[in-house]
């Protein structure tokens, strides 16, 4: 049953690729490029720091971790090539190809070694695995200690009425921009099905914890429709 909703939800994001970045700008009204650049703010990236991108899609928050790390190791994973493809061409027309690394690879097995990289982020692709803390294990494995490891993810407001009103948009309305918009409404039906299972922020502080990282710091955003996640690989000895 896994392997089927895996093959379900690459093949969807195979598909969307082309109108992925213009669909989130429509149906976050935009809100994603202020939440990415208010946690680029608290991840404070200095000149050299290494990152990478885990499911980075488009890969606009890979071109951000490349930007402000200046001469840093950055890479970029993501299991579906079409995605990829797109942010290469992103990359290519910036310059940036000599300094950011692509690869078509999955979240739940990081094809690098422990301890690589000072960031490892991930944008609006945790609700999309298979499973949450076996991803969030893999990040903290390949972070260096003390280094951050960074959710930016879709959560679950908590109080009425905006709470009613924000499942009625991502239930129903979202879904009907997808078909008119983008031709494509089963795939966008799939994002509210996505965020069913999903763990509130409280939930997902608790898989932060379980998956090894400290000082846990979460902020919700816009009444809790979305939140950030930063924690922290303990320094040899501390874990």
């Amino acid at each position: 049953m896994e392997s089927e909703s895996k093959k379900h939800v690459h093949a969807l994001f195979e598909t969307i690729a082309p109108q992925y970045d213009f669909m989130n700008d429509v149906i976050s009204f935009r809100r994603h490029k202020a939440w990415r650049k208010y946690t680029m703010k608290q991840m404070k990236v200095e000149r050299g720091q290494s990152a990478l991108d885990v499911c980075s899609g488009t890969c606009d928050w890979t071109i951000d971790l490349a930007r402000a790390s200046e001469t840093g190791k950055v890479a970029g994973l993501d299991f579906s090539q079409n995605m990829l493809e797109v942010g290469a061409q992103k990359i290519n027309k910036l310059g940036l190809q000599k300094r950011i690394e692509l690869v078509q690879g999955n979240a739940m097995s990081l094809p690098f070694p422990d301890n690589s990289f000072d960031f490892v982020t991930i944008g609006f692709g945790l609700r999309n695995v298979p499973d949450y803390l076996q991803v969030l294990k893999e990040m903290h494995r390949v972070a260096r200690p003390g280094g951050k490891v960074v959710c930016l993810e879709l959560s679950k407001p908590s109080w009425q009425p905006f709470k009613g009103i924000y499942y009625l948009y991502f239930e129903h309305i979202m879904p009907l921009f997808g078909k008119l918009l983008a031709g494509r409404f089963k795939e966008y039906q799939w994002l509210p099905d996505s965020l069913k299972l999903f763990p509130d922020a409280r939930g997902l502080t608790k898989l932060f914890s379980q998956a090894g990282l400290q000082h846990i710091q979460a902020h919700p955003f816009f009444g809790g429709i979305a939140a950030l996640h930063i924690g922290t690989k303990g320094q040899v000895g501390e874990q």
